[in-house]
Parts: C-alpha cells; sequence; structure tokens
C-alpha cells in the first residue's frame, strides 16, 4: 500500500526506549531521518509530521476523535488528475514542506479504510509503536515478536506459573500414598496376573 512504510514509521518515531519516552523526532539531525522517504530535511518539514503523528496516536489508540490537526494539513491540498493510456492517476500539490505530512495523513486514511481494525497499537502497555496486521486471522497483537511479543507471552506466562505454585498445588494424604479411586470407578493395576482363581 502507498506510504504504509512512510505511516508506520512516522507513528513509531516516539518508542519507549528502557522504560522512558524518547522522540526521534526531536532528535539532532530528525528532519535527515525524513529523506528516505522523499522528505526535504527541513525543520518545518519535521514539525508538521510531528504534529501529524502527535494527532494520529490518540486517534488510533481510540482516545480522542479530533482530527482538527489532520483536517488543517489537508486544507491546502490539491490532487490533480492526470489521464494517459493506462488511466486516471493523481498528482498531490502541496506545498513542499507539508507534503510528507500529507502523505501520511494519506496513508492513515488508505490503511483504515482499505484494512479497517488493522492498524493498532501495541499490544504491549509499555510499548509505544503501532503495527499494521496483514495476518490472515487478523489477530496480531504487538508491533514485534522477538521484542513485546515474546516478553508479553514470558510475563504471562511467569504469572499464571506463580498463581499455580499456590493453586495447582495437590495436598498428599498424611499416609504418603496417592489419593484412591472416586467410589465407583475401577482400578486397574498394570504387573502381574492374578493367580486367584
Amino acid at each position: 500500500m502507498e506510504d504504509e512504510d512512510l505511516l508506520i514509521a512516522v507513528l513509531n518515531s516516539a518508542p519507549v526506549v528502557d522504560g522512558r519516552p524518547t522522540d526521534t523526532l526531536r532528535e539532532p539531525g530528525a528532519a535527515e531521518r525524513l529523506r528516505p522517504f522523499g522528505g526535504r530535511g527541513t525543520a518545518q518539514e519535521n514539525e508538521q509530521v510531528r504534529r501529524v503523528r502527535d494527532a494520529l496516536h490518540p486517534l488510533i489508540r481510540g482516545g480522542s476523535p479530533g482530527t482538527g490537526v489532520l483536517a488543517d494539513v489537508l486544507d491546502r491540498v490539491r490532487l490533480r488528475p492526470t489521464v494517459s493510456p493506462a488511466g486516471v492517476s493523481w498528482q498531490l500539490e502541496a506545498a513542499p514542506d507539508e507534503e510528507l505530512a500529507v502523505r501520511v495523513v494519506l496513508a492513515w486514511s488508505r490503511v483504515v479504510t482499505e484494512l479497517p481494525g488493522r492498524l493498532r497499537p501495541c499490544a504491549n502497555g509499555e510499548c509505544n509503536l503501532f503495527l499494521v496486521d496483514r495476518s490472515r486471522p487478523g489477530t496480531a497483537r504487538w508491533c514485534s515478536m522477538a521484542a513485546c511479543g515474546n516478553r508479553m507471552k514470558a510475563r504471562t506466562h511467569a504469572r499464571k506459573r506463580r498463581a499455580c505454585s499456590f493453586s495447582c498445588a495437590v495436598p498428599r494424604p498424611p499416609n504418603g500414598r496417592s489419593r484412591s479411586a472416586a467410589p465407583g470407578s475401577r482400578s486397574v493395576s498394570v504387573g502381574r496376573p492374578s493367580t486367584t482363581g
């Protein structure tokens, strides 16, 4: 999908590292990080992209239905159609320092329209990253199975194990033998056949 990589790169530009929120778009040289996506590397462009990211985060998390910043970014934009023998293509016309932010908004719109419910935050509450779930059943939960997925599964396993150590212990009878079978059940022994006739 067009600009999906750009969308995910922008959304994931504010990761939590060692328990502390960071913002790679505010670090020195941050504007240069947008060049691989067709960015110009200017401070104004970087600011526009940050505004869009900061508006999309709560929107995707379901906390804020506010779309004012996104509407503002798109306010001065035009898509111009061009007809050729191959069909109709659309040319984005935006101010140079706003074009990348516009592409992020358009990519977000395409993903939520064409893949409803598949753009989501990582299920690890301590993570601030997002994913586009392309799995067939649509059940992907983590930004990365290697990082958050394994960590969360290990925590769940440890929590269940601790809970089970208290509630799952089967007390043994005082004589040390295993409990007798339930009334009405048959006991089967393996070994020598009985010699009684």
